[in-house]
């Protein structure tokens, strides 16, 4: 048996799950968010407790780390930091550098740091809790686990973009997708629902406030939604989805601001932010539909829409479908999407959802939500993206 943190850092967050491996059984759960500031909160769970939470100053990531570990001996998580065997850490933008994780060395930081401009909001970020971690631990092995190593199997008719080709040359400009190990773990737990003589064809929809869909045949990514970074693709909770390249340029003459602005603004201001004027939380967006709201309606449809012509899409590529799985956020828990979306798509693809399963199954339940007589089946899978980058990590680090 062998302790494993799987670790998630964004810019002012430090998410964490340690695991005793190869059970994949979770022994604490936790977060340090608003690192930089004086309310920052840390949180841990030990398994079968309540969560411990406390508000104080946490400067930097470097500190965060420290409260982590000194909260793991604090807690009788573990009797010594010696327990833990490896490091696992969510890298969003591998590029066309990685098609599998790798453990951390120059090389491999050296690539991800190159890759910042590819994803600005994530891979710095990522590089900042590998290295807490790597001086906190310096004895413990770290690995970099890609969301876009599972996307490298597409070919470049799906991959390229239609713009002057020494831009791919040059800069490296192409689709890249991102939720792949979220994609990977829903497309192996969905054998299970694959009937046996299939031709395994899986439409995946990691859908929560990050949306991306994803084409899967013989367990291989075949096509992507997301792409050079995550803004691309389908509407998002603050993210603008596909758009018009065109309007870039368009807003900047008519209102002043200047590119950089404008690009901030399709991150984090547009999506069902954007459209409702109420909020990017798909439960405020309900509510507000609910009460007559035109914009939270229009935002409903739209994300809607938007999700089932990916579908669509994906449903052509791939001659057919023999499963559709929703997970993340909104697709395990929102039962009230699901059907907007599916209602897009019943007709086209012969859908019929049980809408008694449909409204059950939320809050970390896994089944179907069709009928027998859908033409494909329909479920929902909790994704575990922590899982896959704890596995990654005991194959690569081989902990005895």
């Amino acid at each position: 048996m062998s302790k494993i943190m799987a670790v998630n850092a964004g810019s002012s967050s430090l998410k964490f799950k340690l695991f005793e491996m190869p059970e994949e059984k979770v022994i604490c759960s936790g977060i340090a968010d608003r690192i930089g500031h004086e309310d920052a909160i840390f949180a841990i769970k030990p398994a079968g407790k309540e969560k411990n939470e406390t508000i104080c100053s946490i400067p930097d990531h470097a500190v965060a780390v420290e409260m982590l570990l000194e909260a793991l001996i604090d807690e009788g998580i573990v009797s010594s930091l010696d327990e833990i065997k490896g490091v696992g850490h969510r890298i969003v933008q591998g590029g066309a550098y990685f098609s599998h994780s790798e453990i951390f060395d120059k090389k491999v930081e050296e690539k991800i740091e190159s890759l910042i401009p590819l994803a600005p909001l994530h891979n710095g970020a990522h590089l900042i809790g590998y290295r807490a971690f790597r001086d906190a631990l310096p004895n413990v092995k770290n690995v970099a686990v890609f969301d876009t190593a599972f996307h490298q199997t597409m070919e470049p008719e799906d991959y390229m973009y239609a713009c002057p080709y020494e831009y791919y040359e040059k800069y490296a400009v192409r689709r890249y997708g991102a939720h792949g190990t979220s994609h990977l773990y829903l497309s192996q737990k969905a054998e299970a629902y694959l009937k046996e003589g299939s031709k395994r064809r899986v439409i995946s929809c990691h859908i929560g406030s990050g949306a991306s869909l994803c084409a899967i045949k013989d367990g291989k990514c075949v096509a992507t939604s997301m792409g050079l970074t995550p803004l691309a693709g389908v509407m998002m909770g603050t993210r603008t989805g596909d758009i018009d390249g065109s309007v870039m340029p368009y807003l900047v003459k008519q209102t002043g601001k200047d590119a950089e602005t404008i690009y901030q603004e399709f991150n984090k201001k547009s999506g069902l932010l954007g459209i409702s004027g109420v909020s990017n939380d798909t439960r405020d967006i309900e509510k507000a539909a609910s009460e007559g709201n035109e914009r939270a309606i229009l935002a409903t449809k739209m994300f809607a829409r938007r999700v089932a012509d990916y579908i669509g899409q994906y449903f052509v590529r791939l001659g057919g479908c023999d499963l559709i799985v929703f997970s993340a956020g909104i697709g395990e828990n929102s039962e009230y999407f699901r059907k907007k979306i599916l209602e897009q798509c019943s007709e086209a693809l012969g859908l019929v959802i049980d809408q008694e399963l449909n409204n059950v199954t939320i809050k970390g339940k896994e089944g179907l939500i069709s009928t027998s007589e859908s033409k494909i089946p329909v479920v929902v899978i909790p994704t575990d993206e922590e899982v896959m980058i704890a596995r990654d990590v005991v194959s690569l680090v081989k902990p005895k």
